[in-house]
């Protein structure tokens, strides 16, 4: 599971690559860069709550996204740091359905050292695909 910063491809946004050996892998790495887009120390945030996530898509790619604006989602409308802990992926009828639990905790300003505020997940050169090492995501964020 990893993921990187891309600097020179966005000035006033952040874009990123996550990667992973399997769907899986890459949904969490790319929720977890999202995270730290937002917070500077990802193990400062604690599994004290839970949310179960269920997502539906006919477009695998849509479907990751969905998952990062539903990250944002809590952030904003809960001030809940949600990290993606497990994932389940399949193909359910015509369409993908995601499971998911995300596990964090309420955004705490002495302990969670905020860097900038996620405003949404833009859809600009976003990509999901199958790569020899596995999967990999192309993502920028509107900041």
């Amino acid at each position: 599971m990893s993921y990187r910063f891309i600097e020179e491809e966005a000035t006033a946004d952040i874009a990123f690559e996550a990667r992973g050996k399997d769907l899986q892998e890459v949904f969490r790495s790319a929720g977890d860069a999202v995270m730290n887009v937002m917070i500077d120390n990802l193990d400062a945030i604690e599994p004290r709550e839970s949310r179960f996530l269920e997502l539906d898509s006919e477009a695998l790619d849509l479907l990751l996204l969905d998952l990062l604006q539903s990250l944002i989602y809590y952030k904003d409308a809960e001030q809940l740091l949600l990290r993606i802990t497990q994932v389940e992926i399949g193909k359910f009828n015509e369409s993908w359905r995601l499971r998911a639990m995300g596990r964090g905790e309420h955004l705490d300003h002495e302990r969670h050292h905020q860097l900038v505020d996620v405003k949404a997940v833009t859809l600009h050169n976003f990509s999901l695909e199958q790569a020899d090492d596995g999967w990999r995501a192309h993502v920028i964020l509107d900041v």
